[in-house]
Parts: structure tokens; sequence; C-alpha cells
């Protein structure tokens, strides 16, 4: 039935939440001990800024501890609230259960316009939030781990771990205390293309399953697969960098805060991205035709849809009109509950956003890791690697030659199997692993149980039952 009112994002993750609670087997308290949030730290501070303070409010939410230490980004935007933020550490828990990271929810914002400010001032603003979260132990490698989220990137999340480190000078695990840093501050290759990789993977998991495709009315693979993506941050650009280059998918159109780019031959995503880069948005954009508004553009004809941006884009107020068969929840809550239960009317398949985008809490999982074991990934094997292949190379080329079979290996096969893993190599595979576990534990219960419509009660039943058994093991 059609909601009257649209919910906001805390209520639809909350009635999401029900929905597949009603389908479990949960005591009515530990229903509740799950989808309540634990505890939101409010902090208000003041920087000297061009000669006058400025107050600041900044959030930190944990919304469960069944595993420490709790995950989750900080955000930096204007529109930054109290519920906001605790819907969002919701997500973050049914995310790390999903994809089986050892960590509990959280989430933080701060209520800035972070293009308002210089980079120097950005940096003062950062360090004092930090500050604040610090001493009160809401960042720390062992209880609240950070990451970046809309707004926020490697720049802040080196400023926070230095300022965790001045704070805590003989910590020698400090570095564990934030992730998404940049590789030369302690980060791991490929974080900074995870969340959009994760997406990536995600669809080809997806598509590699007949049954699956097909109740999206779809066939054949990614080849060729028409896609709109609303948002061209990080997690939309490598999303769709790497569907047009790597799977040959057509991205047909993108859209962004001044309008959308429209080309039904194929967007070049890398040039879109280089004259944002370079102009502040997409207009003027000469290789596509641009539209100024961009919102009716999510209603165009595609096989794929991917809101990788804001939530809530779709609701009640568009999704009648949605075309898309197939979309990928890049972003945290990009459909309403009231358009999820028009869009399943329709029949389109929603792969859901804690599945979806848990790209980035993946390889952020990988980089704490690194951290804790202050060791780089593949530093001990990868030469080892190297030197049992080039063994084996080197024994099928001697049988030929005593054989005189006459054959010989292919240059690149020989560069390709003769290259141990690198970091970037590793980190890639484990996300690649984890993408297909997950989607195979949603898929199972999608499948198996007649009362399960579709993808998102599944990652949900997922999700909960995991965090369920782990409180129960802790005798609640």
């Amino acid at each position: 039935m059609q909601q009257t009112k649209e919910p906001s994002f805390r209520e639809s993750v909350d009635l999401m939440f029900n929905r597949a609670a009603k389908l479990m087997d949960l005591s009515p308290g530990l229903e509740q001990k799950i989808r309540v949030c634990n505890s939101t730290y409010t902090v208000r501070f003041g920087v000297r800024l061009r000669g006058k303070i400025e107050t600041f409010t900044g959030y930190r939410s944990v919304h469960s501890e069944h595993m420490e230490p709790v995950k989750g980004g900080i955000r930096y935007a204007l529109s930054v609230h109290q519920d906001e933020v605790e819907a969002l550490a919701a997500l973050m828990t049914y995310k790390c259960a999903l994809v089986e990271t050892p960590f509990g929810g959280s989430k933080g914002g701060l209520c800035i316009d972070p293009r308002q400010w210089d980079e120097h001032e950005l940096e003062q603003i950062t360090r004092r939030f930090a500050y604040e979260l610090i001493k009160r132990d809401l960042i720390h490698p062992a209880q609240n781990v950070p990451a970046p989220d809309m707004g926020t990137g490697e720049r802040e999340m080196a400023w926070i771990a230095d300022q965790y480190a001045r704070m805590n000078t003989t910590d020698i695990n400090a570095k564990a205390c934030v992730t998404g840093k940049p590789p030369h501050a302690g980060g791991i290759q490929g974080r900074v293309e995870a969340t959009g990789r994760g997406v990536q993977y995600a669809l080809r998991e997806f598509f590699r399953h007949k049954e699956d495709m097909a109740r999206a009315g779809l066939t054949g693979g990614l080849d060729g697969k028409r896609v709109i993506v609303q948002g061209l941050g990080n997690v939309g650009y490598h999303a769709a960098k790497f569907l047009s280059e790597e799977d040959g998918c057509k991205v047909i159109a993108v859209i962004e805060r001044d309008g959308a780019l429209l080309d039904p031959k194929g967007l070049n995503i890398e040039d879109v991205r280089q004259w944002m880069n370079r102009h502040g948005g997409l207009a003027g954009y000469p290789n596509a035709t641009h539209v100024a508004d961009g919102a009716p553009v999510l209603e165009e004809a595609c096989d794929i849809l991917i809101p990788a941006a804001m939530e809530g884009v779709i609701n009640l107020g568009n999704a009648e009109r949605i075309r898309a068969p197939l979309i990928v929840e890049a972003a945290n809550g990009p459909v309403t509950f009231g358009a999820d239960e028009i869009l399943r009317r329709k029949g389109c398949v929603i792969i859901p956003d804690m599945y979806a985008n848990a790209g980035g809490v993946t390889v952020s999982y990988f980089e704490w890791v690194k951290n804790l074991s202050h060791i780089r990934f593949g530093r001990m094997q990868r030469r080892a690697e190297e030197a049992r292949s080039r063994l084996l190379v080197e024994e099928l080329e001697r049988l030929s030659a005593d054989k005189g079979l006459g054959w010989t290996l292919a240059e690149d096969f020989k560069e390709r199997f003769l290259t141990g893993s690198d970091e970037l190599a590793l980190v890639r595979s484990g996300l690649d692993d984890t993408m297909r576990t997950a989607y195979q534990a949603m898929r199972e219960v999608w499948h198996s149980r007649q009362d399960v419509e579709d993808l998102r009660v599944a990652a949900y039943i997922v999700s909960i039952g995991r965090v369920a058994q782990t409180y129960r093991s802790k005798g609640l």
C-alpha cells in the first residue's frame, strides 16, 4: 500500500528493519536492543577563523557495540543532523554484519559546507572536532574507528590520525584510529576506489545468476547495458568508470548538482570527471547534451540506475516514473521506504545499500588490520609467489625443448603469471571475495523463503541474525 506521507530517512531505516524483524524469531527485548541506537554525542566547539570565533556542531553516534571497535564515516554537510547520523550508524551495523567485518556500527557528522573554507581553515576545524571526539574515546583504534564519507576524504583522515597521534604519543597502534588515510600516511592501496569497485563487484555477482536477472527482466551480461549514475563523486565516478571501461557498460547519463549530461552512445567518464574538476560542474561540457534540471533524468529509460549521492532521491514523488528494472544503491538510503514499496510492486529489483556500497568498510577493515599488523600486504609473500611461478614456467619450457614439442608460452601470459600479488591486487581480491560471499548469503534467503520478496529484506534478515547471534553469545 502506498504511503500517504514520506517517512524520514531515520523512519525509513526503522520501517525496513521492522519488515525483516517480523519474519524472524527474535524476542521483543532482543529485537529492541538491536534496533535502538546506543548513544549519540553532540559537540559544539568554537574555532577562531577570519578574525572571529565560529561555532560548529558535530555528532558521533554509536548504534551497536555487539562488536568493537565500532566503525563508520564522518560526513561534512550542512544537512547533517542527529536523526541522519543515527540512521547512518544503524546502516553501518547491518552493513558490517552482512559483509562479516568485525565491527559495530557508528557514524559521525559535522554541520559545515567544506567548500566555504580554505584548506588550512578546514584543517583547524577538523583537528578541533577530532580533539573533542578523541578525548572521549570516540576516536580510538580499539573502540571507534571513523572513515571518510560525503564531504571528507584522505586529507581529513590524515589530519585526524595525526591529531590522535599527538594526543596519544605512546600508542603504537595510533594509525589504526581511522581508515581512509592516504597510503603514505598509513593508508592502503585501493581504499579510494573501494566503494565504487564494490558496486562493480556487486553487479558482476548479480549478473552471474540468470534467475536473479530474470527477476529484473534482464538477460545477457553487463556488456552493452545502459547505465544512469546520479552523483559523480568518489563512489559514482569509480563505479561508472569501472563499469564502462572494464565491463562494457554504456553510461548514458550522469546527474550532478548543476544538471545532467546525456549521450545514448555512452559518456567518457574520465573526460567528464576532468571537466568537472576544472570547471566545478557539468555545465558547458562539449561532448554531450547538458540538461539544466537533472532530477527528471532519473526517470529516463535504462537497464541499471545507480543513485550514488544523497539519501531519499527516489521517493513517493518520482517512484512511479522510474523505468530502470535494476537499481543499485551506491549511496546510503537513496530509496525511501514508500518508494521501495512502489518499485517492488512494479517488479523493479533493488540491490540494497547495506550490500552495494559495503566496499568502503570492507577495505577499511583491511586497512585497520594492516595498521595493527604493522606490515604491508604482500610484503612477505609476493616474491615467493613469483619464484614458484618462475620454476613452473621454466620447467614447462624445458620439457617442451626436451620433447621437441616446439611450443612456447606467450610473453604477455608469462608476464602476468610471473607477477606476484601486490597490496592492490590482494585488496581487490579480498573485496571481490567479500562481495561474492555476502551476495550468496542474501541470495540464499531470497530464494529459499516464500515470505522474503526482495534482496533488501534478505540482507536485513542475514544482518540482524548475525547481530542477534553475537548478543546471545554475550548472554543477552
